[in-house]
């Protein structure tokens, strides 16, 4: 073959092997792009089944989840903040869903779903991040709905009215009356809506809150750094957090299921001569400085004006020392043979008593030389605060043995001095310092304000207690705390029915509001509420299930006395009868006896909105005059047959009675009839 043949076969070889590759690639490519469109469809089709998983009335996304109502309306919604769901890491397994990746990292996340009766549905979620310094928050919107619960406050509303933003904090006790910052005595974590829904955070989460108010969201956030929670004792401050959320037909119904699922209940009624008859508190005439003499002329005044009284109540003070216990022999000598005749002629005595043993007390080497109080870091030694009436030391109550000193201070005062009972105030938990150290490691700072509240429970007939945390089985009154002499709904009047409204929702039936007329600042000469401002607090305080007295009537004229007169014996009379009777029930149902109008109108939107009336129970309804210089207000009536203090029945309802005329010496109450 010639050259240029051979050339020619070569070229014509190395075009065919050009082609074949060409061919080769041009399949490839094809297969390839096949491939990728296969996948691409499956991937978009796995992407489908699980962008949302329904589990019941809940649709689980990654970054949430909505519940329906029975209806089809959505009446709850969650936003996860710190990760989303990989929602194809979930599996289920019956009524349990669970999850192992967030977007990014591994997460142990479950849901389980809870039907405990018709017409209701639970979803119990639990969130932990094995992350030290971790931080995991959820937030709650409330849009569309109205909030009761959560706690007590400076500035009480009802419903729930937050401002601004709020960074989330520890939800611990605070003495907002001292000025510090948080959350209230009595706290409890719970919220309620009106669309029928209720959350309950677990008592196991290192639970700080917050909230956005121009977005209606509230931030429910776990962590243990920067925070005075700690973990379990072995355990690592990996954080998590675990809530309930209930729905159902109406909000009536789902916060009845939520507080015999997750409160407690009191166990027996308090001593029926507190419902009764008023308390006398010296705080207004001797705050700081009461004396025997003082004292028992007040006894006197009190019985020579024709007033009962269920017992006085010797404000702090009495003592020389705060921490001494025993009233200082100076201004009450033989207090035990005094204290006796004051309490056979109906006046027994009940003491206020707090935490505190102030470095000057006759009791503070005592408690430091055995080991009794809350210690600093290290340990060694007794770790001093400051508080509101000086510097001491913490009793440290999870140590059984001061428990049992302090227990046994109390009962030498019922003893020796003839004390009936105690009211149990400043133990918020705002009080321990930064870092601490306690006998019995305590993971939950709300766990000092717990020990130091069940010490009430040997006095609980007559006790008062001003804090709590998840302490509804103590079976006393709980005191709010002291209102300031003003008509607002800052520490005022107005903010009274809806403490005490909350107070019945987080599960405290037994509620006193303190005072009549509110505390006077100690700055001002005239120590008396404005006149007015008294005789509407007078007319309000009837309707609760006690009164006490502190400015006295007849610090005013004979009128007042005469209001005074009319209103004590109406609530002898006609408020004691209904309560103790609702009482008895509170012990089995854990309902509040002092009632918001949505109790019985849940589906009428304008009864939710209402905080200036209340019923006792289902058919007695009271609407008093909380504004000054007014005599005439708005009704409210629910749906029902009503018949007024005057008589009139009404029976095209619900209706908005406007203008309703109401003198100063009058409130107007309803009783709904058949």
């Amino acid at each position: 073959m010639s050259h240029s043949s051979r050339r020619a076969t070569k070229a014509t070889k190395s075009k065919y092997y050009k082609m074949r590759l060409l061919i080769g690639m041009c399949l490839m490519g094809l297969l390839l792009f096949i491939a990728v469109i296969v996948a691409w469809s499956e991937y978009g089709a796995s992407l489908r089944r699980v962008e949302v998983i329904k589990m019941e009335l809940l649709e689980l996304t990654r970054s949430g989840f909505r519940i329906r109502n029975e209806t089809g309306a959505f009446v709850f919604r969650m936003i996860f903040r710190t990760g989303l769901l990989d929602l194809e890491s979930c599996t289920k397994e019956n009524d349990v869903l669970n999850c192992t990746r967030t977007l990014p990292g591994t997460v142990n996340f479950s849901l389980r779903v809870e039907k405990p009766r018709e017409s209701m549905i639970c979803y119990h979620l639990f969130w932990r991040k094995s992350i030290v310094r971790h931080t995991i928050e959820h937030r709650m919107s409330y849009s569309f709905s109205f909030l009761y619960g959560g706690a007590e406050n400076n500035s009480q509303h009802w419903p729930v009215l937050v401002s601004g933003v709020q960074a989330p904090r520890a939800f611990v006790t605070a003495d907002l009356s001292a000025g510090q910052p948080g959350f209230g005595s009595v706290l409890q974590r719970y919220w309620l809506s009106s669309n029928g829904t209720a959350v309950k955070i677990s008592e196991s989460v290192p639970f700080h809150f917050g909230w956005n108010a121009s977005e209606q969201q509230l931030y429910f956030q776990a962590r243990y750094h920067d925070t005075p929670y700690k973990p379990p004792p072995g355990q690592q401050p990996f954080p998590h957090l675990r809530y309930h959320v209930c729905v159902g037909s109406d909000i009536t119904s789902i916060h009845k299921h939520m507080v015999r699922s997750y409160f407690g209940k009191p166990t027996k009624v308090p001593d029926s001569n507190v419902f009764s008859y008023p308390l006398w508190s010296t705080s207004a005439f001797a705050k700081s400085n009461v004396t025997m003499d003082a004292l028992k002329n007040h006894v006197n005044d009190i019985k020579s004006k024709n007033f009962n009284c269920s017992h006085l109540v010797l404000h702090d003070g009495y003592t020389l020392y705060y921490g001494d216990f025993d009233p200082d022999p100076a201004r009450f000598p033989k207090v035990s043979e005094e204290f006796k005749t004051l309490k056979d002629d109906g006046f027994p005595i009940s003491l206020w008593v707090h935490p505190f043993i102030n470095y000057n007390s006759s009791k503070f080497a005592d408690g430091v030389e055995r080991g009794l109080f809350v210690r600093e870091s290290t340990g060694k030694l007794p770790a001093l605060v400051r508080w509101r009436n000086g510097i001491g030391a913490l009793v440290d109550f999870t140590n059984t043995h001061a428990r049992d000193w302090y227990a046994s201070l109390l009962r030498n005062l019922t003893t020796e001095a003839k004390v009936t009972s105690f009211n149990f105030v400043a133990g918020e938990a705002s009080y321990l310092p930064l870092t601490f150290n306690t006998s019995v490691r305590i993971e939950d700072p709300n766990t000092f304000t717990q020990r130091f509240a069940e010490l009430a429970f040997p006095f609980s007939d007559r006790a008062e207690l001003q804090v709590g945390y998840h302490t509804q089985n103590i079976s006393c009154f709980f005191r709010i705390l002291d209102r300031t002499s003003n008509w607002g709904y800052g520490l005022g009047l107005k903010s009274v029915i809806p403490l005490v409204l909350t107070l019945g929702i987080l599960g405290y039936p037994f509620v006193q509001i303190g005072t009549i007329g509110g505390n006077v600042p100690q700055s001002l000469t005239d120590r008396r509420p404005d006149r007015e401002l008294y005789i509407r607090w007078l007319e309000l305080a009837a309707f609760m299930p006690a009164m006490e007295f502190s400015v006295a009537p007849w610090e005013y004229d004979d009128n007042v006395v005469k209001i005074a007169k009319k209103f004590t014996a109406l609530h002898l009379a006609l408020v004691a009868p209904m309560v103790l009777e609702l009482a008895n029930e509170v012990l089995f149902t854990g309902d509040p006896i002092i009632r918001p109008l949505w109790w019985i109108a849940p589906d009428e939107p304008p009864a939710y909105k209402v905080s200036s009336q209340f019923l006792i129970g289902e058919d007695f309804m009271v609407a008093p005059i909380l504004e000054p210089g007014k005599r005439e207000r708005d009704i409210y009536l629910p749906s029902g047959k009503w018949r007024s203090n005057r008589d009139h029945i009404y029976s095209r309802t619900p209706r908005l009675m406007t203008d309703y005329e109401v003198e100063l010496d009058e409130v107007a109450y309803f009783t709904r009839v058949t």
